[in-house]
């Protein structure tokens, strides 16, 4: 299937993989690259003395293009960038922040730059600096997303800006895709149905609380981790939701992330409440001790997950490889089937 997205990025298929904390690694990123899809890793909760290694593994693993996924309100989110530009990996995607400096770097080698937003002015800001395409965020994500359901969204920034538009938020096979399409989309973000694949990284525990789930099982706040997200409703999630945030918890996570990090916790202190308040820099340790799935979580209830409106829809666990073929197949049928309908 030939779209802008595919010939922008040099891919087979207009199947993205969201760009998740700890779930976006490098084998789950050549899984989907492989399968003709765009892998892209997500580099959160790495330093800059570990991304090339990262980069290294990635490109070991396929030599289809890739991304690399920089929240730029983190700490060591810029330095990542300039290891990922340095590497010349072929997309940078960015979000949560300025890029432009980005843009201009990724340009000098070729490279392409995908700025990921939640509404029609940023979408335009990140066109005027120079993006080659958006990743547009709709509100039935998971994790990070913007006020406008994507079935508004898609066709407000199609009919505002001329790059193309890689759709995020309540996808996750081929009627989705084809609808994304048909709004205006060049292409899908999958974030959730891809955390349910066999290369995630993520517990089993944690997939089959992904499979169980229904759309309504989700909650959205900002109490969270201090900005707007969906999450699942569980006990944990909902205990933060009513500002009941375990400050000693936080300061463990705190010191974990910073050892993580490899920074200092006053520069992760101050990293963070250059952004947000201490309240919303608490709540944000908290979530970010959470949000590692690979280990046994135990009691599921004190884990904090993003998930998706769509995983209501979800009940199996392929490979990353038959999501993204068994997507396009089905959205190339619906499209024929609709086009016979229509005469």
């Amino acid at each position: 299937m030939k779209t802008r997205m595919t010939e922008t990025f040099g891919i087979k298929h207009p199947v993205m993989l969201a760009g998740m904390a700890f779930v976006s690694l490098p084998k789950l990123v050549a899984a989907v690259a492989n399968a003709g899809g765009l892998g892209m890793f997500n580099s959160v909760a790495n330093t800059p003395d570990q991304m090339k290694g990262i980069i290294q593994e990635i490109r070991s693993l396929t030599d289809k293009p890739f991304g690399v996924n920089v929240t730029l309100f983190f700490p060591n989110a810029k330095e990542n960038a300039e290891v990922a530009l340095g590497e010349k990996v072929p997309i940078i995607n960015y979000a949560l922040g300025k890029g432009d400096w980005i843009i201009k770097a990724a340009h000098q080698y070729g490279g392409k730059v995908i700025s990921t937003v939640a509404t029609e002015r940023h979408a335009r800001a990140a066109e005027r600096d120079g993006a080659d395409a958006i990743a547009l965020t709709g509100l039935d994500a998971a994790a990070h997303g913007g006020e406008t359901a994507s079935m508004v969204l898609i066709p407000l920034v199609a009919s505002r800006v001329k790059i193309p538009i890689v759709a995020a938020g309540g996808f996750s096979d081929g009627k989705g895709l084809a609808a994304a399409l048909a709004l205006g989309a060049d292409g899908i973000s999958m974030g959730t149905r891809f955390m349910l694949t066999k290369e995630a990284p993520v517990h089993q525990k944690i997939k089959e609380v992904g499979l169980s789930a229904q759309s309504e099982d989700t909650l959205r706040s900002d109490r969270i981790d201090g900005l707007p997200g969906r999450f699942w409703a569980n006990a944990a999630a909902k205990r933060m939701v009513t500002g009941k945030i375990p400050l000693g918890q936080a300061m463990a996570n705190a010191r974990k992330v910073s050892k993580e990090m490899g920074l200092p916790m006053y520069k992760l202190f101050f990293a963070g409440l250059s952004q947000r308040g201490a309240l919303d820099l608490a709540r944000q340790a908290v979530a970010l001790g959470g949000l590692n799935l690979a280990d046994d979580p135990g009691d599921v209830q004190n884990v904090f997950l993003p998930l998706g409106q769509i995983s209501g829809r979800i009940d199996d666990i392929p490979t990353a490889g038959e999501v993204v073929e068994r997507t396009v197949a089905e959205a190339e049928e619906i499209i024929k089937a609709l086009q016979k309908k229509l005469g």
